[in-house]
């Protein structure tokens, strides 16, 4: 490994955008992701693993290790179950119904034993979360120095000035463990959130998956597939964007590269009560705090960004 390439950890509730977001990075020629730690969300943990596992053997990875982490938000007494609205964005199976073939190799030890090596070596290791924060919340808590050791953390998660995509505040992510979110927003970690402030500013369309097609090897086609699915969802249901948004991506080229984004400097807390449950928003306890924990994305170069992407995911599925 070049001693320039960027250590990434990926924290992925796999469904269509996380695997367009892995994607990503394995055709970033400056990274080499180390892990992949599983979450609930789009699917329900067992089958992010599983489609995890599918994505990295189809794009010739298989030595990424894959990790088991949360089942369930914080204080849930049973395994997170996809709702409908959710299966029905990202499919049944978490890749748009597209037919996948992996098996899963999750290691023996747990996402706890991988991170404690990562706070007990210094390692220089960019984590990236994608899906609900409950992984983090409980990685935090649970190793020690880990914090120091992360630097900034990138999630994909809420909505500071635009409505959220759950309810009219919350947005998908941060609504499915809002307590967890909160944790990690108000224990001190320094974070960069890349919400739908951003990422429904970018967006792919059927040029994009067309030629994915033209390229002709299994990987491309399964994107192709998999990613036509979420953007005729899109069209149903958000037809003003134009495509589909692209979440996850935009979290992990934001996290190698933050000149993508413009942001603000905000101390955020999450609502857990009431209408407005799962809303991140500035804490007013902490509004005039020097410091200054979270970057909020408000402002994304978006031309730079799809040149990136597409060239990474035409490296990646070529």
């Amino acid at each position: 490994m070049s001693e320039t390439r960027r250590r990434l950890i990926l924290d992925l509730d796999t469904g269509v955008d996380d695997a367009l977001a892995l994607a990503y990075a394995l055709g970033s020629p400056d990274v080499e992701v180390t892990a992949v730690i599983c979450s609930y969300g789009n699917v329900s943990m067992r089958t992010a693993v599983r489609n995890t596992c599918a994505v990295l053997d189809l794009l010739g990875h298989p030595e990424v290790p894959v990790f088991a982490g949360a089942d369930r938000a914080l204080d849930a007494s049973s395994p997170f179950a996809p709702p409908a609205g959710v299966r029905r964005i990202h499919g049944e199976n978490g890749l748009g119904g597209a037919s996948v073939r992996g098996w899963c190799r999750t290691a023996p030890q747990s996402a706890l034993d991988l991170l404690r090596g990562v706070a007990e070596r210094g390692d220089d290791t960019t984590y990236v979360a994608t899906g609900p924060l409950t992984n983090l919340a409980t990685e935090l808590v649970n190793v020690s120095g880990l914090g120091a050791a992360l630097g900034r953390v990138t999630f994909m998660g809420g909505a500071l000035a635009v409505p959220g995509n759950v309810t009219p505040c919350a947005e998908a992510n941060i609504a499915n463990d809002p307590a967890a979110a909160d944790s990690v927003l108000r224990g001190g970690l320094r974070t960069r959130m890349i919400g739908l402030d951003v990422t429904h500013q970018v967006v792919l369309t059927r040029d994009d998956t067309a030629a994915w097609r033209e390229l002709g090897t299994p990987a491309a086609r399964l994107f192709a597939d998999m990613t036509d699915h979420y953007i005729t969802v899109y069209r149903q249901n958000n037809p003003q964007l134009g495509g589909c948004p692209l979440h996850d991506p935009l979290a992990v080229a934001a996290a190698l590269d933050p000149s993508l984004v413009g942001c603000l400097s905000a101390n955020l807390r999450v609502d857990l009560e009431g209408p407005t449950r799962g809303r991140t928003v500035c804490d007013p306890d902490r509004l005039r705090d020097a410091e200054k924990s979270c970057e909020v994305a408000l402002e994304v170069d978006e031309p730079r960004f799809l040149d990136y992407f597409r060239l990474r995911m035409a490296r990646a599925l070529a």
